[in-house]
């Protein structure tokens, strides 16, 4: 029996020079079928969770029919399967293509949202620069107040909260590293910053609030010391002087 399986993958592999592609044509057929078979077959996959196989029938189509009814179809389908197989920084460039193409499109508000998410998705941690963080925020924004009466406008505002949240636990983790690093004034100043823009959370509103007064206290001691120094320093100056 597997000197059979063996002998058939063979046979499959010398019907075309790309072996792959034959394998291709033996199981997935409307790979190479119409526009139609294309489209029916990646939307099949999408439902069955198989996103590398929608990946591959959107692609497909998109590469063999540009000029066919069913392009927006498999372009947003092609995001969409990125998406769902977490391949978040495909999914953005696939929205961010379908944007461009179709700016009026009556669909465009869940791509803006869906590339605001792709860009949440792609953050890591706390400790790393913000930048997907923002950018997320501008295409949530954009989302709030461009379809305000449409359901993606309250997912965008969710979406909004994580944003901020993260934010201001990276405020917090800054202004602890100040802290750590006896910077006193520093981390004073970002500790306020966050009671200052992120009220909303009780948390770390509680935390900062603590975290402030023992950093303003420790500053002012550590002012005081060195001022005292300083002067000790100038009498001592003064008598060497005399």
């Amino acid at each position: 029996m597997n000197t059979l399986r063996f002998v058939i993958v063979i046979c499959l592999l010398g019907f075309a020079p790309a072996g792959c592609g034959a394998i291709d044509s033996f199981f997935m057929p409307a790979l190479h079928g119409s526009a139609q078979d294309q489209i029916m077959a990646g939307n099949e996959a999408m439902q069955a969770k198989e996103y590398g196989k929608a990946i591959k029938y959107y692609k497909a189509l998109k590469e063999s029919y540009p000029f066919s009814d069913y392009m927006e179809l498999a372009e947003m389908g092609l995001a969409d399967a990125y998406f769902f197989d977490q391949r978040y920084v495909a999914a953005e460039e696939a929205y961010k293509e379908f944007e461009s193409l179709h700016p009026g499109h009556k669909h465009i508000g869940y791509v803006l949202l869906q590339i605001g998410v792709s860009n949440l998705r792609q953050f890591k941690s706390i400790d790393l620069p913000m930048d997907y963080i923002l950018e997320a925020k501008e295409y949530f924004q954009r989302v709030r107040e461009l379809f305000s009466e449409s359901p993606y406008a309250a997912k965008a505002e969710e979406y909004l909260r994580r944003c901020n949240r993260i934010q201001g636990e990276h405020e917090i983790f800054v202004a602890d590293f100040y802290q750590r690093r006896e910077k006193y004034l520093s981390a004073w100043k970002r500790y306020e910053y966050v009671k200052e823009h992120y009220s909303e959370f009780a948390d770390l509103q509680e935390y900062v609030s603590r975290q402030s007064r023992a950093a303003y206290l420790k500053y002012q001691k550590k002012r005081s010391e060195q001022e005292y120094i300083q002067q000790q320093g100038s009498w001592k100056q003064w008598f060497e002087w005399l």
